[in-house]
């Protein structure tokens, strides 16, 4: 009996332990990516500044991100249209699609949405790109050569994340209202004045600048997951494939618990 209590009791220190380590380590891990931050976000207001690399990194979070972003926003759009109408023929509420469409855009789906194709399309580039750089000691070769890693290859992407998702976000809110529209006017058979006016009417600035505000720290959250992951990827090509999955799983994360916490913010009571 006194064998068994014994064995049952280092069972029981070991879960503990166990659950230690995993603890220890996640406050180990918020506290490398709290100084990573520190750091990134020094070297994005301090110079030098390299202006070609951070207009390079805006065409490519931006330009070739916007056709992902486009067929995303204008599906959207056109499958809210038919969803609400359903719904809202039950209580003869049918005037309501234009709002629900507008509304929905520009706070929730837009900004959501369009960063977790961003995150899925640059995210995963951007670790994938300093993995590589890590795992063949480019990095180390950048510090040899008087050049800061995170000068030269953070902070411009830093910067035009912040600059270009939003853009994007507003972009992604007109197709979306588009493509509600076109559903609504031309498959279910609403006024075209009508339609326009009623989105205008219940259309308010808070509503696209909580969306753009979303969209401004989604782009910094999936620029520096992205970068943080490739920075400290280890262990080969399956480092940097492993570097790439977190970076996009972490990116989608924090999308969805900061899309709660501003939203929160913005309209909370």
């Amino acid at each position: 009996m006194t064998a068994l209590l014994t064995a049952l009791g280092r069972g029981g220190l070991g879960v503990l332990a166990q659950l230690g380590r995993v603890f220890l380590g996640f406050l180990a891990q918020i506290g490398r990516v709290s100084a990573f931050t520190a750091v990134a976000l020094s070297h994005t207001v301090r110079p030098p500044f390299y202006p070609r690399l951070i207009l390079r990194q805006m065409i490519e979070i931006g330009y070739f991100s916007l056709p992902v972003v486009g067929l995303t926003a204008i599906f959207t759009g056109m499958v809210l249209a038919l969803q609400s109408y359903t719904g809202f023929a039950r209580f003869s509420a049918e005037g309501a699609v234009a709002t629900v469409v507008v509304l929905s855009m520009t706070r929730e789906l837009a900004p959501v949405l369009a960063g977790l194709m961003v995150a899925g399309r640059v995210g995963a580039a951007m670790a994938a790109e300093i993995g590589t750089m890590r795992v063949t000691e480019q990095l180390d070769a950048l510090t040899t050569l008087s050049t800061n890693p995170f000068k030269y290859l953070i902070a411009p992407r830093l910067i035009a994340g912040l600059l270009m998702v939003p853009l994007l976000v507003l972009i992604a809110d007109i197709i979306g209202v588009f493509g509600g529209y076109l559903v609504g006017v031309y498959k279910l058979n609403f006024n075209s004045a009508t339609y326009i006016t009623r989105t205008w009417d219940y259309l308010e600035a808070l509503d696209v600048i909580s969306g753009l505000a979303k969209a401004a720290v989604f782009g910094f959250l999936i620029t520096l997951l992205g970068c943080y992951n490739g920075y400290y990827s280890k262990g080969g090509a399956q480092g940097v494939g492993a570097a790439t999955t977190n970076a996009v799983v972490s990116s989608a994360i924090m999308i969805l618990v900061f899309n709660y916490l501003i939203t929160a913010l913005f309209f909370g009571k």
